[in-house]
Order: C-alpha cells, then sequence, then structure tokens
C-alpha cells in the first residue's frame, strides 16, 4: 500500500513500563474486568500497519477483528487520512453542524451516491447516537403526524444497536441489558431470526429456509397486531446481526420484512454500523436484499477509526417531514450534537471512501469473503464442535456447540480458550461477548477489507490449530 506508513521496529518493554503503571492506576477500560489486572498490567499495544499490530511486549499480531470491533476496515498506517484530517484541522477545524461547510456537504453527496432510496445525511459521533437520532425522528413524527399514537420501536432479538440507555431499550441482548434497567418504554422485542436456532422446531418439526422466514416474520405480525398497528412507529433492524451470532436472514426474509412495513405504515430502520462500507461485499447490506428503508445508520467503518464519525441516512420523505410547518417553532428536528460540528470526522471519511473506491476494496471484501467462506468450510467435517459456520463477505462467525445433535452451546471459557490460543500464535480473533446469556459461543472474523487470500489463510490455520488445542483432532 503506497500511502501506509511502515511502523515494524518493536518497541522494547521499557519504553512502556510508565505508561503500563499509568494505565494500571488510571485507566477504565471499557467490557473489562479489571480484577485480573491487579497483579499484571496489560500489554499496551504500540503501533500498526496494515493488518497488523505491535504491543510493548514487542509480539506482532495479525488483526482478524479490524482494530477490535469490526472498525478499521481499510488498515492501519493511512498517511493520506492522516494528512487529510491535518489539513482540515488547520484550515477549519470546527463549525456547529448548525452551518454549513464543504467537507460535511461533499462527504454527503458522495456517500449518498452509494445509498439507493436514501435522500438525506445527518451527522454523529458513534452508532449509538445515529442509532437515537432515528428514534427521535420517530416520535417526532408520532407526535406531529400521528397525535403522538405511533410512538412504538420494534426491535429484533439478538440485534445491538448501542450502549446508551435508550439505545439499550432497542438491545436484543440480555446481558448488555442487564442491570441497566428500568428502560425507558415503548420498545418492544420481536423473535430473531437464526435458523439454526429455529425457536419453533420442537413443536412443528424442521422446515425449509423460506417457511422458517416467513414463520419469523408472521411472529413480528402478531406482535404488531397485539400492541396495535397505530401505536408502532418503526421497526430497527441489523441487516446482518453481527454481535448477536454473525445472524444472515433467511430466504425472502427481508422482501417479507419490507412488505410487513408496508401494510402497517411503519417505517424500516436498518442498522448498518457494522456491515455497512464493504463489509458484506456491498456498500451497504441492504443493496443485496433489494430493500428500500426508510433509515440508515453507519458508524465504525465510515472513517475506519480515523476519526470519530457516524451518520444516520434517511429518505426524502422523512426529511420533508420535518420542513411542512415552518411557522410552527417546534415542527424542525430539534437536535445537536457539538462534536458533529468536528470536520475531522467528514475529511478521514472522504479520504477513507476515496481508497475504498481507488483499491476496489468492496469488491476485495466480496471475493477474498468468498475466499474466506470456502476455506473455513472444511472445518466443520474437521471438528465436531462447530455447529454452523455463517457470515457474507468479510464477516464470518463460527458457533462452537457441546453437541451437534443437541446443539448444545459450547461454554464460554472454552470459546475464549480458542482465541487466547490463536493470540499466543500472533493472531487476534473476536467472539461474541457479553451478549446472551449462555449463548457467548461464536467466534468471530471481520478483518480489514485490505485482506488477503493469504492472510485468510493465516487466520483459517489459527482457527484450525486453536480448535485442535482445547478440544482435541
Amino acid at each position: 500500500m503506497s500511502n501506509t506508513q511502515p511502523n515494524t521496529k518493536p518497541p522494547t518493554k521499557t519504553d512502556y513500563a510508565h505508561v503500563q503503571n499509568a494505565d494500571l492506576r488510571y485507566v477504565w477500560h471499557h467490557l473489562t474486568q479489571h480484577k485480573k489486572f491487579d497483579n499484571a498490567p496489560p500489554p499496551v499495544f504500540t503501533g500498526s500497519e496494515g493488518m497488523y499490530v505491535w504491543d510493548s511486549d514487542g509480539n506482532k499480531y495479525l488483526d482478524c477483528v479490524a482494530g477490535g470491533l469490526w472498525t478499521v476496515s481499510i488498515g492501519y498506517g493511512r498517511t493520506s487520512v492522516a494528512d487529510a484530517v491535518r489539513d482540515q484541522l488547520v484550515r477549519l477545524n470546527f463549525q456547529s453542524p448548525t452551518t454549513a461547510n464543504a467537507p460535511t456537504a461533499l462527504f454527503a453527496e458522495k456517500l449518498l451516491e452509494k445509498m439507493p432510496n436514501m435522500a438525506r445525511l445527518y451527522l454523529a459521533t458513534s452508532g449509538s447516537e445515529a442509532n437515537e437520532k432515528a428514534y427521535k425522528m420517530v416520535r417526532q413524527l408520532a407526535k406531529r403526524k400521528y397525535n403522538g399514537e405511533k410512538y412504538k420501536i420494534l426491535y429484533r432479538e439478538r440485534d445491538y444497536h448501542g450502549t446508551t440507555i435508550a439505545a439499550l431499550a432497542s438491545c436484543g441482548q440480555s446481558e448488555r441489558r442487564g442491570e441497566y434497567g428500568p428502560m425507558p418504554p415503548g420498545f418492544i422485542e420481536v423473535p430473531h431470526c437464526l435458523e439454526y436456532r429455529n425457536q419453533w422446531r420442537d413443536k412443528e418439526g424442521d422446515m425449509d429456509s423460506t417457511t422458517y422466514a416467513q414463520k419469523s416474520v408472521d411472529a413480528i405480525e402478531a406482535i404488531i397486531k397485539s400492541e396495535g398497528a397505530n401505536t408502532i412507529g418503526s421497526l430497527v433492524l441489523e441487516t446482518l446481526t453481527a454481535g448477536g451470532g454473525v445472524i444472515v436472514p433467511p430466504q425472502n426474509y427481508w422482501q417479507y420484512i419490507q412488505d410487513l412495513c408496508k401494510r402497517h405504515k411503519i417505517l424500516l430502520h436498518l442498522d448498518e454500523v457494522v456491515c455497512g462500507f464493504g463489509r458484506l461485499g456491498t456498500w451497504f447490506g441492504y443493496e443485496q436484499f433489494a430493500i428500500k428503508p426508510d433509515f440508515v445508520t453507519m458508524g465504525k467503518g465510515i472513517a475506519s477509526g480515523y476519526a470519530s464519525l457516524a451518520a444516520l441516512a434517511t429518505t426524502e420523505e422523512v426529511f420533508e417531514a420535518f420542513k411542512s410547518d415552518p411557522d410552527d417553532a417546534m415542527s424542525y428536528f430539534r437536535d445537536i450534537s457539538t462534536y458533529a460540528g468536528c470536520l475531522s470526522g467528514p475529511a478521514a471519511a472522504l479520504e477513507n471512501m476515496r481508497i475504498m473506491e481507488d483499491e476496489n476494496l468492496v469488491e476485495n471484501s466480496r471475493e477474498v469473503g468468498a475466499y474466506l467462506h470456502q476455506e473455513l468450510a472444511p472445518l466443520a467435517d474437521k471438528h465436531q464442535v462447530i455447529g454452523e459456520i455463517r457470515g457474507m463477505g468479510l464477516l464470518a462467525g463460527i458457533e462452537l456447540v457441546a453437541d451437534r445433535q443437541s446443539k448444545t452451546p459450547m461454554a464460554e471459557a472454552k470459546t475464549q480458550a480458542v482465541l487466547a490460543h490463536a493470540k499466543n500464535n500472533g493472531v487476534l480473533l473476536g467472539a461474541t461477548n457479553r451478549s446472551i446469556a449462555g449463548f457467548n459461543n461464536t467466534l468471530i472474523l471481520s478483518p480489514a477489507l485490505i485482506c488477503t487470500k493469504k492472510e485468510v489463510d493465516i487466520m483459517v490455520a489459527a482457527i484450525d490449530a486453536g480448535l485442535g488445542a482445547v478440544f482435541g483432532k
């Protein structure tokens, strides 16, 4: 890659002794039980290039989860992004998002050209925040168009939409929500669509994918009718469920969902924070299913971690609804995020998109992703602990089970042991974590979109070796 800055000299351990001590004394890490650090501070990540990172112990790792959180899509060390951000910060670092500026306008234009049915872009600084913008729009539309009735928001079991209290109210993952209630009212859970764990099989036996899809959507419609369609404003779904187990919806599911929303005048909100920006092999995942959402939220790959940025895209119809009565001082969308005015975000996102286009990274995601799934498939024959391998593009999940017949989920500690083995051998894998009690049993791969077949071979070999070491051949 011509525009990366190599950082291949491993730092010495003594260089970071003070950093480790400061981290141990002052930093509160996310999603971390700190008791394990009482006697040993964590290594410090210190450098990177392409798909590799280094730590303060001099260890080099192949990063198979794009920064640990599906984010660094164009890889590490992109000097051209850093240059674009620096130049913008010197030129004009910040302006209130109530005003116009070049990087935001140009990024919105470039992005929306790639988003069928979408017409307007509203900036935010995290996926959680972007989703809450959509929820606020739904609530305001309910008040102004439907006498306050269509305010409820449906969300799906196993899906994740963010970490704030309102976002957690729409979270289908019990361990994410646990102990943070009471949740705000008006959020209603609907059933998951993980065909491998068909929730109707015990009563109705096996069924094909189309029948399962219809059954899943019929179950959503039953909830709509029970709540009253006149009370439901939107349905928020991950286009492909990520942290809830890498779930690809069954055949025809999305067409049934689209028809359902039209029938009951429910706005369709797709959360593409993970699976947008090329992750599934198209710019946005919804393109592959021929659906027309009303809202699409995005983050992570939007700037590949080089700046804090997220966004909400809407249709022109949604946008126009907030212009309908200019004489009413309360009629427009009265929302603001301070750091949506930090212009490093859209500057980084513009350069991020240029790199993706020039290097054909969306196509690479599709092609190398197909190779990834091809190479993972034989592992299921070799390791009886693999229940199912799922995914699209450069996103893959390997669900581990203690017994294939009963599909008993593998113990979380055993799943984590596979990760530990891979890390000890220089490969950073992912896994479902603090998501659904008893079901944190899925290994996850979401490498940068620059991934080659060579790196795929390394990660598949690491999984093979890890499964062999933990469970035996």
